[in-house]
């Protein structure tokens, strides 16, 4: 498709795109799920899933495959500013000894769900068509265990504003220990294809690169953005363009050096100094962006998500075992790290209910795997399973918290409501 041909196609794939995923929030949001649920469940519904297998004239239509490289570079604009608003509100409500106890949690929901994963994997071996020809059972077990040790950063975020919880200590606590999870697991990933490739490149990319972001970040960017905040004469405009601008450099960085632009977009929240102009910075930035980009990410997502191969059982008993391990790993570690830290019972429990997310971060793991020839489709869908599953679970289960601690309270029981904990005690 030529510029002038791919230009009206982007315009109706957004209209169908951004109506379907606000039907599909106002129907998820009848059973209690926020807007970010729905609008994950939109995008695999207007894949090949439903969208693709119902009406697949009409599909190619909306969706050719031209057009895909547009909503992947669309998506990425919303959810940088996504992270980045989660970034700035995240040290907004940090508190003191919040680092050592998160360490501690992420640490704990990596390596319990990576064991579970590897060791599954090799029960499955000889059982399950999950293995792709000339890859090291080794290789596979350890993409699986990544897989399931990822924490869906991003959603973890916005579910965290969205419940109106960034203020209270397991929201703060979460969102500490998922950007480091995410940090090791995508670290960890990065470790898995130098393997798989025989080449040490990515790895010592991702990791040299992390460590020379930081530096710069906090020790030249940080100043900067100060300096953009208050320097007198300066418009909001031009703020706002050159906090934009360090923004993406710092969103690109992170994209090439394998760590992928949501970790960048993160840090430079962090690095956003505390000021009446930030404000108004960061909610220029999170506004229309979130509300029409975050949707073509899903979306994207969502075209390379196929469940066909759920026909054959053997997978789909491999994709229930996932689910099962997955939560109990990723739960069942990070309560228990929590509560080893010495974390009211109330505040381990939602910790690790909101650690247990996964969401679309291990869609975009299970893609790289696919395009790497790592995961087949067997594979790839049963993960997606547990990517849908952990994610959908997230707020009916903090739901179901805050009601037992309310029928506590009236019984005259102590309650210990997490939401009552603010970040700094």
């Amino acid at each position: 498709m030529t510029p002038t041909e791919l230009a009206p196609a982007f315009f109706i794939a957004a209209v169908v795109i951004l109506l379907t995923c606000r039907l599909v929030v106002l129907m998820a949001g009848r059973f209690g799920q926020p807007p970010v649920v729905g609008e994950m469940i939109a995008g695999v519904l207007l894949g090949p899933s439903l969208f693709g297998l119902v009406a697949p004239g009409a599909s190619d239509a909306v969706f050719p495959p031209e057009l895909k490289p547009v909503l992947y570079v669309a998506g990425q604009i919303g959810l940088v500013a996504l992270m980045f608003h989660a970034g700035y509100e995240f040290r907004a409500h940090a508190g003191k000894g919040l680092a050592g106890t998160a360490v501690t949690v992420s640490a704990a929901g990596v390596v319990v769900p990576l064991l579970l994963g590897v060791g599954l994997t090799f029960a499955a071996h000889g059982h399950v068509p999950l293995f792709v020809d000339g890859v090291s059972v080794w290789v596979t077990a350890a993409f699986v265990g990544v897989a399931l040790a990822i924490t869906a950063f991003p959603m973890l975020a916005r579910i965290i504003t969205e419940q109106g919880i960034s203020g209270t200590r397991h929201g703060s606590l979460s969102l500490a220990s998922g950007a480091t999870d995410d940090a090791a697991a995508w670290l960890m990933l990065a470790g898995v294809l130098s393997v798989a490739s025989e080449k040490t490149g990515p790895i010592v990319k991702a990791l040299g690169g992390s460590l020379v972001f930081v530096a710069v970040l906090f020790l030249v960017g940080r100043r900067l953005l100060a300096w953009i905040m208050t320097r007198p004469g300066l418009s909001d405009e031009t703020r706002l363009l050159f906090t934009v601008a360090v923004l993406f450099c710092g969103a690109w960085f992170t994209d090439i050096i394998q760590l992928y632009a949501v970790f960048g977009a993160f840090c430079v929240g962090l690095a956003m100094p505390r000021h009446e102009a930030s404000e108004r910075v960061v909610r220029t930035v999170q506004g229309a962006t979130q509300v029409i980009f975050v949707p073509m990410f899903f979306t994207y997502s969502g075209l390379n998500t196929r469940f066909d191969v759920f026909a054959d059982p053997a997978v789909m008993a491999f994709g229930a075992a996932c689910v099962v391990l997955a939560s109990v790993g990723k739960f069942g570690g990070c309560w228990a790290a929590a509560k080893l830290c010495g974390e009211p019972g109330a505040v381990a429990v939602r910790v690790g209910a909101l650690m247990n997310a996964r969401g679309l971060m291990q869609l975009i793991a299970l893609n790289i795997g696919l395009s790497a020839g790592i995961v087949g489709d067997e594979l790839f869908a049963a993960l997606v399973l547990v990517a849908l599953v952990t994610t959908v679970m997230t707020v009916p289960v903090l739901n179901w918290l805050d009601r037992r601690d309310a029928r506590s309270r009236t019984a005259g029981e102590p309650s210990g409501t997490a939401a009552a904990v603010p970040t700094g005690s």
